[in-house]
């Protein structure tokens, strides 16, 4: 393998290809100089099960519909859980157990402000605040506006765990490219405007899940993200911002895979392999 800190885009996607090579598995990746517009793409137009990177696409809906004066980021829900199928309007609950943020359910019946829920669906990968939240704006408004933003293939069907939509196939998909067109946008100000892109890379610069994009970065380096994994899927998307000011957006997709600890070790490298490539354009 050729050493870290490739010059030319040939040479850092042999090494990346040299990389995902040692795994067993399907991977996409999409970077973007922010400043420079330089992509380098591999496999960016293969659709993945989005897990929970479809809660960006959810994130940016709400902060559209406050935008729009249909509610306050401030204002209140009650907590309940209970949602409907797509499927046929059948009624579904959330297990704990199975998210990644427990204390929400504790609040059932009470009121817990949008900000906070927008926060633990980000930071957390809250189902719960997901669903809560989807139910306040709609997933299609949400898959409307991602086509509104050129992002052709991003499906936001539905909330999280809603199992005979699953078994039927209806699930919330996503592509490398697509990822890579949202967090562009929103890292250049333009997602609702410049006060609300902010807003929102505030948040996601406070995720908790680590071990993938930011894993081998210098702890300078700031990394706003979603990540997102289910059963043989692993995926982390966001923005990745230098002390210097410097920005590029960095898009790690993976499925099929045999071993996901060794996949998100891959992917890791992966992220410091862009990272020094960028730094010494």
């Amino acid at each position: 393998m050729l050493p870290s800190g490739a010059k030319d885009p040939k040479e850092l996607k042999y090494q990346i290809n040299q990389e995902l090579a040692k795994n067993k598995g399907i991977f996409a990746l999409a970077y973007k100089n922010l400043a420079s517009g330089e992509e380098i793409l591999i496999n960016e137009k293969i659709n993945f099960h989005a897990a929970s990177t479809m809660k960006t696409p959810v994130l940016i809906e709400a902060y559209k519909h406050a935008k729009a004066g249909k509610f306050s980021i401030d204002d209140s829900l009650i907590i309940k859980n209970e949602f409907k199928s797509i499927v046929d309007g059948s009624a579904y609950s959330l297990n704990p157990k199975d998210d990644s943020e427990t204390d929400l359910y504790k609040k059932a019946g009470k009121k817990v402000k949008i900000y906070d829920l927008l926060y633990q669906m980000i930071i957390q990968s809250s189902n719960l605040a997901t669903n809560i939240i989807i139910d306040l704006v709609g997933a299609h408004n949400a898959n409307k506006t991602m086509r509104e933003m050129g992002a052709m293939d991003i499906q936001v069907l539905r909330g999280v765990e809603d199992n005979k939509a699953f078994r039927a196939g209806l699930n919330n998909t996503t592509t490398a490219y697509d990822q890579m067109l949202i967090f562009t946008q929103m890292a250049q100000g333009h997602v609702v405007d410049k006060q609300s892109s902010d807003a929102m890379i505030d948040i996601l610069l406070d995720q908790k899940f680590n071990d993938k994009i930011p894993a081998k970065l210098p702890k300078k380096v700031k990394v706003a993200h979603k990540t997102g994994w289910i059963t043989g899927v692993n995926h982390d998307a966001g923005i990745v911002i230098l002390p210097d000011g410097r920005k590029y957006v960095l898009v790690l997709l993976s499925k099929e895979l045999q071993d996901d600890k060794a996949a998100v070790k891959s992917m890791a490298k992966i992220s410091k392999m862009i990272y020094d490539y960028f730094v010494i354009q």
